[in-house]
């Protein structure tokens, strides 16, 4: 009995008076402060909004209106491209990466800095640069009518081509460094072990490659999609009308039509898709860890 209660945890009180506790709080209390300033009051302030008619009393109707007619027809459109955008870095993005992989570390590392390096350049600059490479006078139409291309000059701007050329360069950094550091970890004894058995280079990279860098291959995927989905300057930029995304159209209700409730609603189903996806993405590495150890044991 003495042994169980010398064990039993202490009390929330004895806990208070711990030097040592009360230190803890004080350390945390700025951070603690930190995220509910920036991070649950504007998100809470959000939602209430999004509840509150214009007389404010409580009502659904925004979110009726998000999800009928045009709105839902944006958001749909913001699915599709996202899903495009996320299919396009994967498959750009896993050959790059298997790639560099294979490379010595030295010209893995000079190749990984090739990749990384655009991405602190602004977003809006490599936009543009985009947007003077694929106009009809550009580096990439001006190329293919040098080749005689049937059809040269193609659109690839304003259209949703230009806006999935567009995200997929900006998601394609963040596929790669995933992508890379699972293959890196990949042990290629075991590709050696199978192709010294007979296997073919299909059945190996079918049967043992590709399961093994899967788990990475769908968190890769998920953090494009989910990145995609509130991105806003390349589809405003190379975007037409049809492919306005939610970004776009919560930027239009707050600044043109001065609809903070409908803007409200958007961003909060904007929250729940992306919480959905970051779910999904712990979901995975979980699994992913889960195999491995089931592989180690």
């Amino acid at each position: 009995m003495a042994a169980l209660t010398a064990t039993a945890p202490a009390g929330p009180r004895k806990l208070l008076a711990s030097r040592k506790t009360r230190i803890g709080i004080l350390y945390a209390l700025p951070v603690v402060v930190y995220l509910l300033v920036l991070f649950v009051y504007p998100i809470l302030s959000t939602l209430l909004l999004s509840l509150k008619d214009a007389d404010g009393s409580f009502t659904l109707h925004w979110y009726a209106d998000a999800l009928t007619g045009v709105n839902l027809s944006v958001l749909i459109t913001t699915l599709r491209i996202s899903a495009e955008t996320a299919l396009f870095s994967l498959v750009f993005g896993f050959v790059l990466a298997n790639a560099i992989s294979r490379l010595k570390p030295l010209w893995a590392g000079v190749a990984m800095l090739i990749v990384v390096v655009p991405h602190f350049i602004s977003a809006l600059v490599r936009t543009y640069g985009w947007i003077i490479m694929l106009g009809d006078k550009g580096l990439v139409n001006e190329s293919l009518s040098g080749l005689w291309i049937p059809g040269a000059p193609f659109q690839l701007l304003y259209n949703e081509l230009g806006v999935v050329i567009g995200t997929t360069s900006m998601m394609l950094p963040y596929t790669v460094l995933l992508l890379y550091g699972v293959m890196r970890g990949v042990d290629r004894r075991l590709l050696a072990a199978a192709s010294s058995m007979g296997a073919g280079r299909v059945t190996i990279f079918r049967r043992i490659y590709l399961p093994l860098v899967a788990p990475g291959l769908a968190s890769a995927g998920l953090l494009s999609f989910i990145l995609s989905l509130g991105y806003y300057i390349t589809p405003a930029l190379m975007g037409g009308p049809n492919q306005t995304m939610i970004a776009t159209l919560i930027n239009q209700q707050v600044t043109k039509e001065n609809q903070w409730n409908g803007a409200a609603s958007q961003g909060v189903i904007l929250l729940v898709l992306t919480l959905a996806g970051l779910l999904l993405v712990k979901a995975v590495s979980s699994l992913g860890a889960s195999r491995k150890k089931r592989n180690a044991s």
